[in-house]
């Protein structure tokens, strides 16, 4: 576990790194274009300030997005708060703060740069089908998350997935409107319309390797954190038996949740952030028998 921690801290530099080598080769393509050289230079320090401002705030853009409200006190929520503050005392992690979603679907999500500003959020359709046991379980995995350091290493990911679809909106806007269309210039055009279909394939590739790992390292972590993996493996069947597309859906945060809140398709699921429920729960049961 801790050289998985170390390893997240790694890929959080390396991705960060990756953000920026993007940003920049694509501001210096865009400056040969243009024959404009200070377009690299404003393009990198835009890139390196929105960097800055997404590992600050991309927690809180998450929970904007998904219609989270925090929970104040044990008396709002007295089963959801009383699990995840037993697990933070037995875990030995800060106690995060609490969140719940008012949807249906049941499903839940972890973020934050560090154990030190976590965030834990579940929906009502979560709290209503689960029992204690599972719960827990579910919560577990959550903080497991906040403990490997994925919460990091996803709210980077969150952040990359934003901007390539920034860029590519951007570029695109330049190959139709740019002052080099005036001149009929192809390369324009075509570069805005490649980066506009790439850009999309290239933000969820990233989620991609990020974010399946992750998720089996979580229910790893969960299990042997509860001691019951049989628990969460019975709260991922209900997630995927009772699972439904969230009321406020966003792709680029799709990795944060503990099941896939878009509800792919056949074909979408090749490019789906989430491994197969049906693999986890095969996993958590083979734990189960080394207990």
């Amino acid at each position: 576990m801790y050289r998985a921690i170390a390893k997240n801290k790694r890929n959080t530099v390396f991705i960060i790194l990756f953000f920026l080598a993007v940003i920049g080769g694509l501001g210096w393509l865009a400056a040969t274009i243009y024959q404009d050289l200070t377009i690299v230079v404003v393009t990198l320090v835009v890139a390196i300030g929105y960097a800055l401002i997404q590992y600050f705030t991309a927690d809180r853009q998450a929970l904007s997005m998904s219609g989270a409200v925090e929970i104040t006190s044990k008396a709002e929520h007295p089963r959801l708060w009383r699990t995840v503050e037993n697990l933070s005392i037995t875990t030995g992690t800060p106690m995060p703060r609490v969140y719940v979603i008012s949807d249906p679907a049941p499903n839940a999500f972890a973020t934050g740069r560090d154990p030190e500003h976590a965030v834990v959020a579940a929906t009502t359709g979560l709290l209503e089908i689960m029992d204690d046991a599972e719960l827990e379980g579910v919560m577990a995995h959550e903080l497991g998350h906040v403990r490997n350091y994925d919460i990091r290493l996803s709210m980077i990911v969150f952040g990359l997935v934003v901007a390539v679809g920034f860029i590519s909106d951007m570029l695109v806007r330049m190959a139709f409107f740019g002052r080099n269309n005036n001149n009929g210039n192809p390369v324009v055009m075509i570069f805005g319309l490649v980066a506009m279909l790439i850009a999309p394939l290239v933000a969820s590739m990233v989620q991609l390797a990020v974010s399946r790992q992750r998720e089996y390292l979580a229910d790893a972590t969960g299990a042997m954190t509860t001691r019951h993996p049989d628990a969460l493996a019975r709260a991922l069947a209900k997630l995927d038996a009772y699972g439904r597309p969230m009321k406020r859906q966003n792709s680029s945060m799709a990795h944060l949740w503990i099941a896939d809140p878009l509800k792919p398709g056949v074909m979408d699921r090749l490019f789906a952030t989430h491994p197969p429920i049906a693999d986890r729960i095969a996993r958590l049961e083979k734990m189960g028998g080394s207990f």
